[in-house]
């Protein structure tokens, strides 16, 4: 009788201690976005120009490389990175795929040029004077034509 009560008290001490987590980033509802008005065939995933891209690395080194029709690029997480549509007489389209459902990204221009930090402070970090980092962040802050 004792070894039994010492059992079912065993037992219900480890359904105590045991715990379920669950973690991760919430489901994503769909398999892409597209605007309301957009025919959604084959030709809505095909990009026919010339879409320019890249990185720099941890070393201060620049991969880049000019992308085609059905090419992938990979940026490394955490790293400053482009992309440039150098034809301006097409419209490029590219489809991106973050690590998380939340990842977040940072204008650099925007995030240094029209926030508060000291004209003299970017203008020794940009090598350059006062009157470069004005013309900066007046070309960011002017109104969009």
């Amino acid at each position: 009788m004792a070894s039994t009560i010492k059992f079912f008290l065993l037992l219900l001490a480890s359904f105590v201690v045991v715990q379920v987590t669950k973690a991760g980033d919430a489901d994503i509802t769909s398999d892409f976005g597209a605007p309301l008005s957009a025919t959604i065939d084959e030709n809505f995933f095909t990009y026919t120009g010339s879409l320019q891209v890249g990185f720099v690395d941890t070393t201060n080194k620049l991969y880049t490389q000019t992308l085609q029709t059905g090419d992938m690029f990979v940026f490394p997480k955490g790293l400053v990175h482009f992309q440039y549509n150098a034809d301006p007489e097409k419209i490029a389209l590219a489809i991106s795929a973050f690590g998380s459902a939340s990842a977040g990204t940072t204008s650099l221009p925007v995030t240094l040029f029209t926030t508060n930090i000291d004209e003299n402070i970017l203008a020794k970090s940009f090598k350059t004077d006062v009157a470069t980092i004005q013309a900066l962040k007046a070309g960011l802050l002017a109104p969009k034509p």
